[in-house]
């Protein structure tokens, strides 16, 4: 019996709406990053991308468990001596909401342009609307 690889003509993508409101941020983000990869269908291939694409809503809801509000720090670099700056979690969900569910995906991943590609395909927001009405997403529970 031959080993099935899927062939990018095979590939046919979804879209998918999460509502976020109210999930536990490490356990939705993992679930978005098996989607994202595609591990949920039968043609999944590690070395191709053939993922849905997933709209999450409600961003700025999302929950987290124990102290991590304050103790979870999100860092970045300017490239300049002493240019490195940090956010905590509650900064940043009142700033920028998206960025944590963002953030928290792209490290369940690949680290390389496979893991870029696949990324693109996550569109967050922090409200409860979006943009992509036009592609009919199917609802989503997570």
């Amino acid at each position: 019996m031959k080993t099935y690889t899927a062939k990018p003509a095979d590939i046919e993508r979804e879209w998918f709406l999460v509502n976020a409101e109210g999930k536990t941020l490490g356990r939705l983000a993992s679930e978005i990053a098996k989607i994202l990869r595609g591990k949920h269908k039968p043609i999944y291939t590690p070395h191709l991308d053939c993922g849905d694409y997933v709209i999450v809503v409600n961003a700025e809801k999302v929950q987290v468990t124990g102290r991590k509000l304050d103790q979870k720090m999100y860092y970045r670099h300017s490239g300049y001596p002493g240019g490195l700056k940090s956010i905590s979690l509650r900064n940043q969900l009142q700033k920028h909401p998206e960025r944590v569910l963002e953030a928290a995906v792209r490290g369940m991943l690949p680290k390389n342009r496979l893991g870029r590609k696949m990324f693109k395909k996550l569109k967050v927001y922090a409200g409860d609307s979006h943009r992509h009405q036009a592609q009919q997403p199917k609802s989503l529970e997570l």
